[in-house]
């Protein structure tokens, strides 16, 4: 003999209502881990998406005329590309909103994070000093915003939320761009070595400050293949700058070894490095493996390879030729990625292998609190 069991509706809606809370408080509870995962942001143009808007500066120092921005904005935000950069697919990747320039936010504002990063800053005060927001005033920027937290939601949540943030930088390739366009004398009265150097102490002087103010997740981007942007070819009869990269080098293996020695000094200390050279060099070199048409010309620009820094008129050189698709180009403007490049870099970064970013990606390093 069968037996059947009828539930009434209103048991059903009662074990319906069990299952879709138990399912809400699990998600929930997902949530509630990432939520403080912030996104802080620092250094140069590579994240710049807009801070230098708010400072007295010149255009040579802004992307906040067309046509950047056009691919993916439809109006020019700051940002140095036809799109989006780097930072902002890792946002995305973190399921954070676009994270807001600083110098833009109002008091109540905080939403996930705070991009520091100003177009053409340097790790050395002196680099293009008044015109843009160096790293450690960033640092500076850093101590206000967490005071600032402090007081909008109490000491202990701040200080969570500063914790396990993770500090996302891009710093030294304005210093190292200046002996070819602005100093060229530079390297006849310091050595290379001790050039990089100078440009790693006060780097590692900034983490140390990030770390003081609580900040234990580091993502660093190394210095890509400098020579090799169109701005340095025509300089070399289209070839790359062996000099310029020679820095590059030498400023990444720097920068490796102090990240890790940070990592045994520091207690809680963890770091992403991500290898921006290899990435970038093979693109240039293998464009078409990677879906690109041109690795040599920029999009924007004017002369040889687009080089010229005349990309929207506005830097004293009104003449400037734009392509049609900027999705198959390597560079958009003389010195900077187009969207679809920031894209592939973003996604190595947020879950590549260690042959790229090492020694965790950032996935990884967003999903482990720290100690």
């Amino acid at each position: 003999m069968q037996h059947s069991i009828i539930m009434s509706t209103p048991t059903l809606h009662i074990i319906l209502f069990i299952v879709l809370a138990s399912l809400f408080i699990s998600t929930r509870g997902d949530d509630q881990s990432r939520k403080d995962v912030a996104l802080f942001i620092f250094g140069d143009s590579v994240n710049d998406v807009g801070t230098n808007n708010y400072i007295n500066t010149t255009a040579d120092f802004r992307a906040n005329f067309p046509p950047y921005g056009e691919t993916f904005f439809r109006h020019p935000t700051g940002r140095f590309s036809n799109g989006r950069l780097i930072v902002d697919f890792i946002a995305e990747y973190a399921n954070l909103p676009l994270i807001p320039p600083y110098l833009q936010m109002k008091d109540d504002e905080f939403m996930g994070g705070a991009n520091f990063a100003s177009a053409g800053a340097g790790a050395l005060g002196d680099t293009y000093e008044g015109f843009v927001v160096d790293l450690k005033m960033q640092l500076k920027q850093l101590e206000q915003l967490e005071k600032k937290l402090e007081k909008e939601m109490g000491s202990e949540r701040a200080k969570k939320i500063i914790k396990e943030g993770v500090y996302l930088i891009s710093i030294g390739s304005s210093e190292y761009a200046l002996p070819f366009f602005s100093n060229p004398t530079l390297f006849q009265s310091i050595s290379m070595e001790d050039y990089v150097g100078m440009v790693i102490g006060n780097i590692t002087t900034v983490l140390k400050g990030i770390y003081e103010v609580g900040g234990r997740k580091f993502a660093m981007i190394g210095i890509g293949q400098l020579g090799c942007v169109p701005i340095m070819r025509p300089a070399e009869n289209g070839s790359c700058s062996g000099e310029a990269n020679k820095l590059a080098q030498l400023h990444n293996v720097a920068l490796t070894s102090i990240l890790a020695k940070l990592e045994a000094q520091l207690q809680g200390f963890e770091y992403s490095y991500f290898d921006y050279y290899t990435s970038g060099s093979e693109r240039i070199q293998y464009p078409s493996k990677y879906g690109f048409k041109e690795a040599e010309t920029a999009c924007c620009g004017s002369g040889p390879y687009r080089a010229n820094s005349s990309c929207g008129g506005q830097r004293g050189e009104k003449e400037f030729s734009l392509c049609h698709d900027p999705e198959n180009y390597v560079f958009f403007d003389s010195d900077h990625a187009s969207e679809r490049a920031n894209r592939q870099f973003a996604q190595l970064m947020w879950n590549g292998s260690l042959s790229i970013i090492r020694p965790r990606n950032l996935k990884a390093l967003f999903k482990h609190e720290g100690a």
